[in-house]
């Protein structure tokens, strides 16, 4: 293990399909409106893959990130994607990046932890760079999820939207990821799911409709509202740190309510949990990276500032890591 090294964030980027929808556009084709569902969410409108493959997109984010870390894909020991909604079963996004990337050296795989993806990922480059095992990282979650959405279901498929967000992480020793936790409780997945492709063997007879994300939402809040808040609170005690000194705290982005109610629980003002699910709407795994790259390219982050990333999913999953930038 290469003592006190740990990863440090040092490039982000983010891209979004062309294709805006905003809300006034869904209520032509579905029963719904901009009233309805900005005030029960926050959302105005999201970005929908028209003609963008998720590997484009990531490709993209991954480019800039390497930009600002002033690195060449060549000099990428691993490649993880968080995502559960891939161009392909197979070979893996991250798989698919490292050709797009030329990064020939990288190890490369995906992670599914749905909305949790992304920080589940850099606690897995974190975890690598402390064994001294790898020391230069990229760490990408990205969804179309739009191709998973019943688009004839207004309670959820308005909440949605695609595109990818990434990292370049790499070992340090003075800053990056002070602590972190994560947890997962697979007895409560079905309040939020989605099923794959199924049996299609000759000794099955199988005539199912294919499958759509489906949720219990009251269940998904009250989740989020106890778990997210408790997180934060073991992230920054293991980091050593209180909650009154981050900077910043990059929340999963999937409904005003819940961050409103992150902030009240933990007396955090509003100014420092940043918003960009009014034009992005949940973008799952990508997420957190894309309102990270948002941040931070408008100057929000500066160095050594804390910063806490958390977030919750499917699983149902939930993580948190507090760092220094």
């Amino acid at each position: 293990m290469r003592r006190g090294m740990r990863a440090r964030i040092c490039g982000t980027g983010s891209a979004l399909p062309r294709r805006e929808v905003t809300n006034d556009e869904l209520s032509k084709i579905m029963d719904t409106s901009d009233e309805w569902i900005r005030s029960r969410t926050g959302i105005c409108s999201r970005h929908l893959a028209v003609e963008e493959s998720l590997t484009a997109l990531a490709a993209r984010a991954a480019r800039q990130a390497l930009s600002e870390a002033g690195m060449e894909a060549a000099e990428l020991d691993m490649i993880l994607a968080a995502t559960l909604s891939a161009d392909k079963l197979l070979p893996s996004l991250a798989c698919e990046l490292q050709r797009e990337l030329s990064a020939e050296r990288a190890v490369a795989f995906d992670i599914n932890a749905a909305c949790s993806g992304f920080i589940f990922a850099l606690q897995t480059a974190d975890a690598y760079i402390k064994s001294g095992q790898y020391g230069k990282i990229l760490v990408v979650g990205g969804e179309i999820l739009s191709k998973l959405m019943d688009w004839n279901d207004r309670s959820t498929c308005v909440l949605f939207g695609d595109g990818a967000g990434a990292a370049v992480v790499r070992a340090d020793s003075e800053f990056g990821i002070l602590g972190s936790v994560q947890g997962s409780d697979g007895a409560r997945g079905e309040v939020l799911m989605c099923e794959d492709r199924k049996n299609n063997n000759p000794y099955v007879s199988n005539t199912k409709d294919l499958s759509y994300v489906s949720m219990d939402g009251q269940e998904v809040y009250k989740f989020a509202v106890r778990t997210v808040p408790e997180a934060i609170l073991k992230a920054t005690e293991r980091a050593g740190i209180s909650v009154d000194e981050v900077d910043l705290f990059i929340l999963h982005q999937a409904n005003i309510r819940i961050l409103q109610s992150v902030s009240k629980r933990l007396k955090i003002p509003m100014e420092k949990i940043p918003m960009n699910l009014q034009t992005c709407g949940n973008i799952s795994a990508g997420s957190i990276p894309i309102l990270l790259d948002f941040v931070n390219r408008r100057g929000m982050i500066q160095r050594g500032n804390k910063i806490v990333l958390a977030g919750f999913g499917a699983g149902l999953t939930w993580g948190a890591s507090a760092l220094t930038w």
